[in-house]
């Protein structure tokens, strides 16, 4: 399975996964305000591939199912609390 993956020039580390390069019919309009102007970085075959921070079976899923798949950055770690999850673990 080929797919065309595009980079978000509104959001870091947001990539949208498409069934066809420049084909963005099945992505909503919402979506797309939100993305911003897409900038292409590459066409990819997914078969027998690992992604680094994305399921290689739910990005093909959605494709096949919703035609694109959105890859959003991880959630920033909240410092302070883990610092303090951390002291409230430590035996004194």
């Amino acid at each position: 399975m080929l797919c065309a993956i595009y980079k978000s020039l509104k959001k870091d580390n947001t990539y949208l996964y498409i069934n066809k390069k420049d084909d963005f019919s099945d992505v909503p309009e919402a979506l797309m305000t939100t993305f911003g102007k897409p900038q292409f970085v590459m066409v990819l075959k997914l078969d027998g591939r690992k992604l680094a921070l994305a399921d290689v079976e739910k990005v093909k899923e959605a494709l096949s199912t919703v035609g694109f798949y959105l890859q959003v950055p991880p959630p920033v770690t909240n410092l302070l609390d883990q610092y303090k999850a951390d002291k409230a673990g430590r035996v004194n």
